[in-house]
């Protein structure tokens, strides 16, 4: 019966014919709807522009390097899984800076980075995107008096120049909120671990020199930064970006004049030329340096605020220093009248040990008279025994003390 059922069922219709462009469309559309990966490299940006406005570019890392002229070894230090110290690296076309919380990359026209979570990061950006869009905006070297020129007119400052300052505000009042923070909680601890000496209060401080340390070497890196930026007069001209992309901007300008009206020549003698017209241009950017005054200023008014939070880090080492000499001193105290103690009780022992021999001396079995003796003579022996004992222990401490062995 089964047999002559499927004998008798229809065949399944064959499948459609499909042209080679339907196929192609339909794998189109498959690989359409899946997810694309990333690139190798491939991270989230967020780009602040010279206008103010910021936006979230996914960026390769080759794109990265076309777009600033950056090498790899300078954008591993803006990694966040890696741990570099606080550096400003000034290169052709752009600043490198990684300074706590702030890894960006600083051009003449944008401010590229790692786009983070971070609320430190989220109000560094709010302040930079209010301080590029204002150039007006009063910055520290104008607020400290140093850059007031005689006609009371400010000089609005580059790009560059007002994003670098937004990066080593945020940086040292980051420092800064942190020292504040450890000297309100360090001095109360200090102070009561002084009165009143515990595991409790040890563990507290033990605690608050591990942060003091901590805080302290990452100051000293900013400083030390800043210190050699000052020191170093290339360095800081290699700063000044939009300089940089004018003179390229006119340079770039003055050659193409003079190659549309110079008549054609041997291509090897043209390559010849723009090497030679390359590095006249590197020489005379060496030779004409700009005038580092301004930058020099703005560095400083930073360099003066960090040193100041360091010397605050530096006083508060000084007063751990003093309060674990103070911990000693009454720590050696404490032993020292332990000792007496000791001395004193090992005297009474002594003295103790002398009444136990003469007790031993009398509960001998030999017959002596003063076994036959009225009770009072008994009586009189042992309170003679004891003030024996008595007397001859304050001989030994009266000994101790005029010897200056026992303070008392």
């Amino acid at each position: 019966m089964e047999s002559l059922v499927s004998k008798a069922s229809p065949p399944p219709p064959p499948p459609p014919n499909r042209t080679g462009e339907e196929e192609i469309g339909r794998a189109a559309m498959i690989h359409a709807q899946q997810p694309r990966r990333k690139g190798i490299g491939t991270k989230a940006w967020l780009i602040v522009s010279e206008s103010g406005q910021s936006h979230v570019e996914e960026i390769e890392k080759h794109s990265i390097m076309r777009r600033t002229g950056l090498p790899a070894r300078d954008l591993r230090v803006l990694d966040p899984v890696l741990s570099y110290p606080s550096s400003i690296l000034g290169r052709e076309r752009a600043v490198v800076v990684n300074l706590e919380h702030i890894k960006a990359i600083i051009t003449a026209k944008e401010v590229l980075m790692i786009n983070t979570n971070s609320p430190l990061v989220y109000q560094f950006v709010q302040d930079l995107q209010h301080r590029v869009s204002s150039p007006n905006s009063t910055s520290r070297q104008e607020v400290d008096g140093r850059t007031s020129p005689a006609s009371g007119v400010h000089k609005t400052l580059p790009f560059e120049f007002r994003a670098l300052e937004s990066c080593l505000e945020s940086a040292c009042q980051c420092l800064e909120s942190e020292t504040k923070t450890l000297e309100d909680e360090a001095y109360p601890a200090l102070d009561e671990l002084t009165s009143k000496i515990s595991t409790l209060n040890l563990d507290r401080v033990r605690q608050i020199k591990s942060r003091l340390v901590a805080i302290s070497g990452r100051v000293q890196k900013v400083r030390d930064e800043l210190e050699h930026l000052l020191d170093d007069d290339n360095d800081m001209a290699e700063m000044f970006l939009t300089e940089k992309l004018l003179a390229r901007s006119l340079d770039n300008g003055s050659i193409r004049e003079e190659v549309d009206n110079a008549t054609p020549e041997i291509d090897d003698e043209r390559a010849e030329d723009s090497n030679e017209e390359d590095e006249l241009d590197t020489a005379v950017w060496t030779s004409n340096k700009p005038n580092i005054e301004e930058l020099e200023m703005l560095l400083e008014a930073y360099f003066v605020q960090i040193d100041g939070v360091l010397q605050k880090l530096s006083d508060m080492n000084d007063y751990v220093d003093d309060t674990e000499d103070c911990i000693n001193i009454m720590l050696d105290d404490k032993q020292n009248q332990l000792l007496q103690m000791g001395v004193m009780l090992y005297t009474a022992n002594m003295i103790v040990n002398a009444g136990i021999v003469v007790v031993g001396l009398f509960g001998m079995n030999i017959e002596i008279s003063l076994f036959s003796a009225p009770h009072i003579k008994f009586w009189e022996t042992i309170i003679g025994t004891v003030g024996g004992c008595v007397v001859i222990y304050l001989i030994a401490v009266g000994w101790g003390m005029k010897t200056k062995l026992l303070a008392l």
